[in-house]
Protein backbone atom coordinates (compact mmCIF):
# COMPACT_ATOMS: atom_id res chain seq x y z
CA UNK A 1 0.00 0.00 0.00
CA UNK A 2 1.34 3.44 -0.99
CA UNK A 3 1.77 5.95 2.12
CA UNK A 4 -0.71 8.63 2.86
CA UNK A 5 0.37 11.69 1.50
CA UNK A 6 -0.49 13.27 5.13
CA UNK A 7 1.96 10.99 6.83
CA UNK A 8 5.53 12.15 4.65
CA UNK A 9 6.51 14.96 6.96
CA UNK A 10 9.02 16.94 4.88
CA UNK A 11 12.91 16.06 6.27
CA UNK A 12 14.33 19.19 3.89
CA UNK A 13 14.10 23.17 3.98
CA UNK A 14 15.62 23.42 0.45
CA UNK A 15 16.00 20.92 -2.31
CA UNK A 16 17.18 20.44 -6.05
CA UNK A 17 15.39 18.07 -8.29
CA UNK A 18 17.34 16.69 -11.14
CA UNK A 19 14.63 14.99 -13.21
CA UNK A 20 16.03 12.60 -16.02
CA UNK A 21 14.61 13.21 -20.02
CA UNK A 22 14.55 9.92 -20.77
CA UNK A 23 12.04 9.42 -17.70
CA UNK A 24 9.63 11.84 -18.80
CA UNK A 25 8.36 9.94 -22.05
CA UNK A 26 6.53 7.93 -19.90
CA UNK A 27 6.01 4.42 -22.33
CA UNK A 28 6.37 6.30 -24.53
CA UNK A 29 9.29 5.89 -27.08
CA UNK A 30 10.03 9.91 -28.03
CA UNK A 31 8.82 12.88 -26.65
CA UNK A 32 6.82 13.81 -23.53
CA UNK A 33 4.25 11.42 -21.70
CA UNK A 34 1.77 14.40 -20.69
CA UNK A 35 0.10 11.86 -18.17
CA UNK A 36 3.36 11.29 -16.47
CA UNK A 37 4.31 14.84 -16.71
CA UNK A 38 1.15 15.59 -14.67
CA UNK A 39 1.38 13.35 -12.23
CA UNK A 40 5.21 14.54 -11.55
CA UNK A 41 4.13 18.08 -10.82
CA UNK A 42 1.32 17.61 -8.61
CA UNK A 43 3.83 14.89 -6.51
CA UNK A 44 6.42 17.76 -5.99
CA UNK A 45 3.49 20.23 -5.75
CA UNK A 46 2.19 18.30 -2.77
CA UNK A 47 5.91 18.79 -1.53
CA UNK A 48 5.91 22.15 -2.15
CA UNK A 49 2.63 22.39 -0.08
CA UNK A 50 4.75 21.13 2.87
CA UNK A 51 7.42 24.09 3.05
CA UNK A 52 9.85 22.22 1.16
CA UNK A 53 11.57 24.96 -1.47
CA UNK A 54 12.04 23.61 -4.36
CA UNK A 55 14.65 23.79 -7.63
CA UNK A 56 14.81 21.58 -10.54
CA UNK A 57 17.13 20.45 -13.66
CA UNK A 58 15.64 18.72 -16.58
CA UNK A 59 17.37 16.57 -18.96
CA UNK A 60 16.84 16.65 -22.89
CA UNK A 61 17.68 12.70 -23.86
CA UNK A 62 13.89 12.22 -24.55
CA UNK A 63 14.27 14.67 -27.27
CA UNK A 64 18.41 15.08 -28.33
CA UNK A 65 21.63 13.93 -26.74
CA UNK A 66 24.19 16.11 -27.30
CA UNK A 67 26.96 13.45 -26.58
CA UNK A 68 24.74 10.74 -28.99
CA UNK A 69 24.78 13.57 -31.41
CA UNK A 70 28.74 14.19 -31.23
CA UNK A 71 29.06 10.04 -31.85
CA UNK A 72 27.72 10.48 -35.31
CA UNK A 73 29.50 12.78 -36.41
CA UNK A 74 28.40 16.02 -35.12
CA UNK A 75 30.50 18.54 -34.16
CA UNK A 76 30.57 17.98 -29.99
CA UNK A 77 29.58 21.84 -28.72
CA UNK A 78 27.24 22.23 -31.80
CA UNK A 79 25.35 18.73 -30.41
CA UNK A 80 25.56 19.56 -27.21
CA UNK A 81 23.78 23.51 -27.76
CA UNK A 82 21.30 21.62 -29.27
CA UNK A 83 21.18 19.43 -26.20
CA UNK A 84 20.50 22.47 -24.14
CA UNK A 85 17.45 23.43 -25.92
CA UNK A 86 15.65 20.19 -25.91
CA UNK A 87 15.91 21.03 -21.98
CA UNK A 88 14.53 24.67 -22.37
CA UNK A 89 11.35 22.52 -24.06
CA UNK A 90 10.95 20.50 -21.12
CA UNK A 91 11.53 22.90 -18.65
CA UNK A 92 8.79 24.94 -20.39
CA UNK A 93 6.17 21.73 -20.42
CA UNK A 94 7.31 21.17 -16.51
CA UNK A 95 6.27 24.75 -16.08
CA UNK A 96 2.71 24.42 -17.92
CA UNK A 97 2.26 21.43 -15.80
CA UNK A 98 2.86 23.24 -12.39
CA UNK A 99 0.90 26.45 -13.77
CA UNK A 100 -2.22 24.11 -14.90
CA UNK A 101 -2.17 22.99 -11.51
CA UNK A 102 -1.78 26.39 -9.90
CA UNK A 103 1.20 25.67 -8.53
CA UNK A 104 3.70 28.90 -9.20
CA UNK A 105 7.12 27.95 -11.10
CA UNK A 106 9.33 30.25 -13.15
CA UNK A 107 11.85 28.89 -15.62
CA UNK A 108 15.46 30.48 -15.58
CA UNK A 109 17.77 29.59 -18.23
CA UNK A 110 21.49 29.63 -18.72
CA UNK A 111 21.19 30.80 -22.17
CA UNK A 112 19.49 33.34 -23.52
CA UNK A 113 16.35 33.60 -24.78
CA UNK A 114 14.05 36.40 -24.95
CA UNK A 115 10.76 36.00 -23.90
CA UNK A 116 10.80 32.47 -23.35
CA UNK A 117 12.00 32.58 -19.80
CA UNK A 118 14.18 34.40 -17.38
CA UNK A 119 17.99 34.79 -17.75
CA UNK A 120 19.22 32.64 -14.95
CA UNK A 121 20.39 35.09 -11.93
CA UNK A 122 21.25 33.51 -8.65
CA UNK A 123 20.00 35.99 -6.94
CA UNK A 124 16.13 36.44 -8.74
CA UNK A 125 16.39 32.01 -7.74
CA UNK A 126 17.05 32.59 -4.08
CA UNK A 127 14.05 35.23 -4.54
CA UNK A 128 11.44 32.84 -6.58
CA UNK A 129 12.42 30.26 -4.19
CA UNK A 130 11.72 32.07 -1.11
CA UNK A 131 7.86 32.92 -2.47
CA UNK A 132 8.10 29.19 -2.63
CA UNK A 133 7.70 29.35 -6.74
CA UNK A 134 9.13 25.98 -7.84
CA UNK A 135 12.37 27.20 -9.84
CA UNK A 136 13.60 24.95 -13.01
CA UNK A 137 16.72 25.63 -14.31
CA UNK A 138 17.26 25.18 -17.95
CA UNK A 139 19.81 25.02 -20.62
CA UNK A 140 22.58 23.63 -18.43
CA UNK A 141 25.12 25.33 -17.28
CA UNK A 142 24.78 27.63 -20.79
CA UNK A 143 28.47 25.62 -21.71
CA UNK A 144 28.93 23.05 -24.14
CA UNK A 145 30.58 19.79 -22.51
CA UNK A 146 28.93 19.75 -19.35
CA UNK A 147 26.37 17.45 -18.52
CA UNK A 148 22.93 18.50 -17.15
CA UNK A 149 24.33 16.16 -14.08
CA UNK A 150 27.11 18.56 -13.67
CA UNK A 151 24.55 21.85 -14.32
CA UNK A 152 22.21 19.97 -11.21
CA UNK A 153 24.96 19.99 -8.75
CA UNK A 154 26.06 23.12 -9.43
CA UNK A 155 22.83 24.69 -8.99
CA UNK A 156 22.36 22.90 -5.84
CA UNK A 157 25.48 24.29 -4.46
CA UNK A 158 24.30 27.67 -6.17
CA UNK A 159 21.27 27.65 -4.40
CA UNK A 160 22.26 25.96 -1.08
CA UNK A 161 19.89 23.33 -1.48
CA UNK A 162 19.80 20.29 1.28
CA UNK A 163 20.10 17.69 -1.21
CA UNK A 164 20.35 16.42 -4.50
CA UNK A 165 17.70 14.28 -5.91
CA UNK A 166 18.28 12.54 -9.10
CA UNK A 167 14.76 10.98 -10.02
CA UNK A 168 15.34 8.58 -13.25
CA UNK A 169 13.46 5.41 -14.69
CA UNK A 170 15.49 2.82 -12.49
CA UNK A 171 15.70 2.20 -8.74
CA UNK A 172 18.70 3.22 -7.92
CA UNK A 173 22.52 2.61 -8.59
CA UNK A 174 23.48 -0.79 -9.90
CA UNK A 175 26.83 -2.48 -10.10
CA UNK A 176 25.97 -2.74 -13.84
CA UNK A 177 23.08 -2.45 -16.34
CA UNK A 178 19.82 -3.50 -15.10
CA UNK A 179 18.14 -3.09 -18.43
CA UNK A 180 20.75 -5.58 -19.58
CA UNK A 181 21.92 -7.89 -16.76
CA UNK A 182 18.75 -9.52 -14.12
CA UNK A 183 20.94 -10.50 -11.35
CA UNK A 184 22.69 -6.40 -11.42
CA UNK A 185 22.73 -5.79 -8.16
CA UNK A 186 21.38 -2.68 -6.47
CA UNK A 187 23.63 -0.38 -3.93
CA UNK A 188 21.14 1.04 -1.33
CA UNK A 189 24.23 3.61 0.20
CA UNK A 190 27.48 4.80 -1.73
CA UNK A 191 30.28 7.35 -0.82
CA UNK A 192 31.58 9.42 -3.94
CA UNK A 193 35.06 7.84 -4.24
CA UNK A 194 33.54 4.67 -4.29
CA UNK A 195 31.55 5.67 -7.37
CA UNK A 196 34.65 7.42 -9.25
CA UNK A 197 36.98 4.41 -8.14
CA UNK A 198 34.66 1.78 -10.04
CA UNK A 199 33.59 4.08 -12.63
CA UNK A 200 29.65 3.54 -11.39
CA UNK A 201 27.40 5.16 -14.13
CA UNK A 202 25.21 7.59 -11.83
CA UNK A 203 26.48 10.84 -13.20
CA UNK A 204 29.69 11.95 -14.52
CA UNK A 205 32.60 12.15 -12.79
CA UNK A 206 32.35 16.01 -12.97
CA UNK A 207 29.02 15.83 -11.04
CA UNK A 208 30.02 13.52 -8.27
CA UNK A 209 33.58 15.23 -7.45
CA UNK A 210 31.64 18.68 -7.17
CA UNK A 211 29.69 16.99 -5.05
CA UNK A 212 32.29 15.42 -3.29
CA UNK A 213 34.20 18.79 -2.84
CA UNK A 214 31.16 20.76 -1.31
CA UNK A 215 29.70 17.66 1.03
CA UNK A 216 26.55 17.26 -1.35
CA UNK A 217 24.78 14.15 0.11
CA UNK A 218 22.35 12.88 -3.52
CA UNK A 219 19.41 10.78 -3.74
CA UNK A 220 19.31 8.32 -6.59
CA UNK A 221 15.81 6.86 -7.26
CA UNK A 222 12.90 5.72 -9.47
CA UNK A 223 10.71 8.74 -10.30
CA UNK A 224 8.26 6.19 -12.05
CA UNK A 225 7.25 4.57 -9.00
CA UNK A 226 4.52 4.82 -6.73
CA UNK A 227 4.86 8.26 -4.59
CA UNK A 228 8.87 8.50 -4.69
CA UNK A 229 8.93 12.04 -4.94
CA UNK A 230 7.54 12.81 -1.89
CA UNK A 231 8.76 9.81 0.04
CA UNK A 232 12.74 11.40 -0.98
CA UNK A 233 11.68 14.69 0.02
CA UNK A 234 10.43 13.23 3.48
CA UNK A 235 13.82 11.59 3.61
CA UNK A 236 12.64 8.19 3.31
CA UNK A 237 14.91 5.72 2.30
CA UNK A 238 14.30 4.66 -0.85
CA UNK A 239 17.14 4.08 -4.10
CA UNK A 240 20.30 4.80 -3.38
CA UNK A 241 21.70 7.48 -0.97
CA UNK A 242 24.95 8.95 -2.06
CA UNK A 243 27.28 10.50 0.64
CA UNK A 244 30.53 12.29 0.43
CA UNK A 245 33.44 10.48 1.73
Amino acid sequence: MPEKHKDLSPAYKRVLIKLSGEALMGDKAYGISPELLTQVAAQIGRAREKGVEIGMVVGGGNIFRGVSGAAHGMDRAVADQMGMLATVINALALQDAFERQGIPARVLSALEIGRMAEPFVRGRALNHLRKKRIVIFAAGTGNPFFTTDTAATLRALEIGADILFKATRVDGVYDRDPYKFKDATLFPRLNCSQILEQELRVMDAAAISLARDAHLPIMVFNMLKGNNIEKAVAGKRIGTLVLPD
